[in-house]
């Protein structure tokens, strides 16, 4: 699974890289947990002057939605919780994923991710796992629910997990799908056929990424700062 990231990079790159707007709320984040908002890319129908959606159009945002997410039909909130992750092999088929998979796909922008190796029942050692550095984009899912007690409209969304590389299999079973830039448009697009999506979601390359152990400060979720990413020391 993922479940916990870092977002570090300034705006400034982050814009230049998806060729989006940055809004204000994307933060040096250096541990990034479940419930939180956290910016996704998603494309959308382009609208007119007059606020109509045009036929045929569409345009690429950056916007704000909760990790964990909430299907259209959810009773109430709860659910969001399980949701952090979409399994990629059952991802067509589970209730909760699978219209999001066909209908509402997202890049979820980290620059790191999270995983703790287990050395024992009780001992866990966290490692901050990257690509060369700079941002790159999780494959995600995205929803809109509408909250029955409020009538407020929540946006949410899930990261594709699938199996590990050579790299991530000595440190946990399972790792984000990350996305080579070449392929974000296919991921996006309304258009891509069920079984390309499929061929998307696999370990991206061992040799294009690395890895080293990190504190035990990151482990607890409301802690932030460079701290989270200082080199592990045995306690």
């Amino acid at each position: 699974m993922c479940g916990r990231y870092s977002l570090t990079a300034p705006a400034s790159v982050i814009a230049e890289i998806f060729e989006v707007d940055v809004l204000p709320e994307v933060l040096p984040r250096y541990n990034v947990a479940p419930s939180q908002s956290v910016p996704v890319i998603v494309e959308m129908p382009d609208q007119d002057a007059n606020g109509e959606w045009s036929p045929g159009t569409s345009v690429r945002t950056l916007q704000m939605f909760k990790w964990g997410l909430i299907p259209f039909w959810a009773k109430d909130a709860k659910i969001a919780y399980k949701t952090i992750n979409a399994r990629g092999e059952t991802v067509e088929s589970k209730p909760a994923f699978r219209s999001s998979f066909k209908k509402r796909r997202c890049l979820i922008i980290a620059d790191g991710f999270y995983e703790w190796k287990r050395l024992s029942k009780t001992h866990k050692i966290p490692h901050h796992i990257q690509t060369d550095g700079k941002p790159f984009a999780m494959a995600g899912l995205w929803a809109k629910w509408t909250d029955p007690a409020t009538g407020e409209d929540v946006l949410s969304c899930s990261i594709v997990t699938t199996g590990p590389n050579a790299l991530m299999e000595s440190i946990h079973d399972r790792m984000p799908v990350i996305l080579e830039k070449r392929d974000w448009d296919a991921w996006l697009s309304p258009d891509t056929p069920v079984e390309r999506l499929k061929e998307l979601i696999r370990p991206f390359p061992a040799e294009q990424m690395k890895e080293r152990s990190v504190s035990s400060f990151v482990n607890n979720a409301r802690n932030q700062g460079p701290e989270c990413q200082a080199d592990y020391v045995e306690e």
